[in-house]
């Protein structure tokens, strides 16, 4: 297993398949590479099959258990029961998707090996959803949580970027996966350094406040300083563990802007989808080509973008007299091009 110098294992990949989307989210990074979606049709520079099977197979062999396929809309691929089927039998294979193309191919995916799935649902609320996604697909996303849950991906997690457009609509979807079993939520903290409108940030503080008054157990996750909080609906009978009680959802948040804490306990790098690993989402001047994406190259990739990972908050960046984060001016120095 390779270890960066400040001691992270990296023990799980995020490979985006595509920077293809049916959708076009108001809040969308596109894994920090920036809005570059195109058309609908497949592209020259995405990875093959076989290049995207290779990398994993290299993963393997540095002992990385994990992968979570991601897009732009990863279901896009038509080989993507294939690149699931051939992922080595080590891995954990999970997915994050919006969930329109799932009816008709969750049970394929099943079959094919996946095992957990994220569906984006940023509200309940269809216009809302709609003024979001910029898609009128919200009747499908839910047919295609029900395909994943019927499918036998079970816990479903649903995503929710929360933001100045969503954040009303927090209280009605964590009693919506208290109420509905099968289901968690995962709440995402808006990242206005990659999307350009700091207007449209919130305070996460006060969600989790919130959250903290409301739930029956916290739990403490020791990757990324997570915390997890475990919601009632009104007719909840709690007798014992409240995770195994009915009626009892899972809300988690993810929170890494300005949070240190978060940055030193990231155990994944990243792989775009025209083949260059990245080890950070927030930074695209560490990307490293895996060249003609063979064993060797990809071998060789790897071992550099983990030995020049950093913290980005807390390294990277780091904090003036002021209080203010700003970028590590002797960092900059010391990997400068010669």
């Amino acid at each position: 297993m390779l270890t960066d110098e400040f001691g992270r294992e990296v023990t799980g990949v995020r490979v985006s398949l595509t920077d293809r989307c049916n959708f076009d989210c108001v809040y969308c990074h596109n894994e920090g590479l920036g809005d570059t979606r195109g058309p609908m049709d497949p592209q020259d520079d995405e990875m093959g099959t076989d290049d995207v099977v290779r990398f994993l197979e290299v993963a393997a062999e540095f002992d990385v258990d994990a992968v979570k396929f991601t897009g732009g809309e990863p279901m896009l691929r038509d080989d993507l029961e294939e690149i699931v089927a051939r992922t080595p039998d080590s891995m954990e294979v999970s997915m994050t998707t919006n969930g329109t193309f799932l009816p008709g191919r969750a049970e394929d995916l099943v079959d094919a090996g996946l095992e957990r799935v994220n569906v984006s649902q940023d509200a309940l609320d269809r216009e809302q959803f709609a003024a979001v996604t910029q898609s009128g697909a919200y009747d499908k996303v839910l047919e295609g949580v029900d395909a994943a849950l019927e499918a036998g991906l079970d816990p479903v997690k649903l995503n929710m970027v929360v933001f100045e457009h969503t954040a009303g609509y927090v209280p009605e979807m964590v009693d919506h996966v208290a109420e509905n079993e099968g289901l968690q939520l995962q709440l995402i903290q808006y990242m206005p350094e990659l999307t350009g409108r700091p207007e449209w940030n919130v305070d996460i503080d006060r969600v989790h406040d919130w959250l903290a008054e409301q739930a029956v157990a916290i739990e403490h996750r020791e990757m990324h300083d997570r915390r997890r909080y475990w919601i009632a609906a009104e007719d909840a009978e709690i007798d014992g563990d409240p995770a195994a009680s009915p009626h009892v959802g899972m809300v988690e948040i993810v929170d890494p802007v300005e949070n240190p804490t978060f940055c030193a306990n990231c155990h994944r790098v990243r792989v775009t989808h025209d083949g260059f690993l990245k080890g950070c989402l927030n930074r695209n001047d560490d990307l490293k080509p895996m060249g003609e994406m063979t064993k060797p190259e990809i071998r060789e990739a790897f071992r550099a973008v983990v030995a020049d990972r950093v913290p980005y908050y807390g390294e990277y960046m780091v904090r003036n007299g002021d209080g203010e984060w700003e970028l590590n001016e002797k960092y900059l120095e010391e990997h400068a091009e010669p």
